[in-house]
């Protein structure tokens, strides 16, 4: 029987694989494409990335200039509103200058007083007093009131009576007594009437007297002025002439030219004769204003 221990050991044998030529190609190749791959990747992620960038920007510049492009769009839209604007109101003001200019064509024309009346109405006042009645005419927008002062004599209230029947409590301010005007006041916002310049009145000019002959209120009475400069009651020159129907009431009235404006108050009419009226010049119904109004206000209204 052999023993084993004496049995000599079988070597160790490595087996080495060994690689052939065409398998170290195989691997080799997959390699390469594997990373060929991956650089084409990342090359296609960047050019995707710079094609958005891109985008994202010409984006933002269309948006930016549609923004410009409607900024300035609306700036000139509004633009053109307040150039259409401002053409209206040009317009407006045209048309009224062209209708006043009509109404006074109609007056000077064709004797046409229609437009001034209905324009002037508005601005004339009854004169009431507990002794009396005549006519006032407003001078200022927050109801200064001229008229003679003779309507006022002996009364110890005064009020006037608008175009709408509204009967308004008025206050003396003060008068003259030798041009015979006297200023009151009443409450409240009004249309005026507007003092011309007497200067520039001539014979032969159509005119217009509004007033309340016999308490017929706001009647209206056309005439021609006769004469300029006529010597009144106070010895004054100061007076046109005129044919205009002047009665009781008519006092204080005003006297009204083509153009709406006062020349002239109805103060007297010569004694038993027909269609010879005074009025008092406008010139010096300013004079009268100013020295009542600095009296009394201290500032002046005319």
């Amino acid at each position: 029987m052999v023993n084993s221990l004496d049995k000599k050991p079988r070597p160790i044998v490595h087996h080495h694989i060994i690689l052939k030529p065409h398998h170290k190609w195989i691997l080799g190749g997959a390699g390469t494409i594997v990373i060929l791959l991956l650089i084409t990747l990342s090359i296609f992620s960047y050019a995707s990335y710079v094609r958005q960038e891109y985008n994202y920007n010409l984006l933002n510049k269309k948006i930016n200039d549609l923004s410009t492009q409607t900024q300035g769009n609306i700036n000139a839209l509004s633009s053109s509103i307040l150039k259409t604007q401002q053409g209206l109101n040009l317009l407006n003001v045209n048309v009224g200058n062209i209708t006043d200019q009509f109404v006074q064509l109609k007056a000077s024309v064709g004797s046409d007083f229609s437009g001034i009346i209905e324009k002037d109405v508005p601005s004339v006042v009854t004169i009431r007093t507990d002794v009396a009645q005549g006519t006032g005419f407003i001078i200022t927008n927050d109801g200064y009131v001229v008229t003679n002062a003779h309507v006022l004599e002996g009364a110890s209230m005064v009020q006037a009576i608008d175009d709408n029947q509204n009967v308004i409590d008025a206050s003396l301010v003060g008068y003259d007594p030798n041009l015979d005007i006297a200023l009151l006041k009443i409450p409240g916002n009004y249309s005026k009437l507007i003092l011309g310049n007497s200067n520039n009145v001539q014979v032969g000019e159509n005119v217009i007297a509004i007033g309340n002959p016999l308490g017929l209120q706001f009647s209206v009475s056309q005439g021609i002025i006769s004469a300029l400069n006529r010597q009144g009651q106070n010895g004054l020159y100061a007076y046109f002439q005129t044919d205009t129907a002047l009665n009781p009431g008519n006092s204080g009235g005003p006297l009204i030219d083509k153009s709406g404006e006062v020349i002239g108050i109805n103060n007297f009419k010569a004694s038993g004769s027909e269609n010879i009226g005074f009025a008092l010049e406008s010139n010096y119904i300013k004079q009268a204003v100013d020295n009542i109004s600095l009296t009394y206000l201290n500032q002046s209204l005319v």
